[in-house]
């Protein structure tokens, strides 16, 4: 049992390692990526569906806010700082994004897949709105 009151199982790798070496969540194989940020359809050894996970966009969001404000600190203390010409900027700044972009994105899609997979999170359908609410604590149910 995990601190947090879920079992792992023999064999899976936990979220930290599934994500900084893109191990499939159940088994623990390489090959969660198919490319550079894109998912194989499922596990070479265990045949997981990595389709059923709704990683989306928010990955890209986050890096998008994070990496931004990284480069805009680090650009403006290197002008500041040095006062090179432009084309400095370009040569430091574009390589920094992209691969840094890239890194996170497989970093962070394979750390939600494995967490979504940890958790058995599912997408919601219909009967789940049909399902009436639970009293929750200080709530009366009446």
């Amino acid at each position: 049992m995990m601190a947090d009151g879920s079992s792992v199982e023999k064999g899976q790798p936990g979220l930290a390692e599934a994500a900084l070496f893109g191990l499939c969540p159940r088994c623990g194989a390489k090959g969660l990526f198919a490319g550079a940020a894109r998912f194989a359809p499922s596990c070479k050894v265990c045949g997981l569906d990595y389709g059923q996970y709704n990683v989306g966009d928010g990955p890209a969001a986050f890096l998008t806010m994070i990496i931004g404000a990284i480069t805009v600190a680090l650009a403006l203390w290197v002008e500041f700082t040095f006062d090179p010409p432009v084309w400095v900027h370009a040569l430091l700044w574009i390589p920094f994004v992209a691969i840094t972009t890239l890194a996170g994105l497989r970093l962070s899609k394979a750390a939600l897949l494995a967490a979504e997979y940890q958790r058995k999170a599912r997408q919601a359908t219909g009967e789940d709105l049909r399902k009436p609410p639970s009293a929750g604590p200080g709530q009366s149910g009446d």
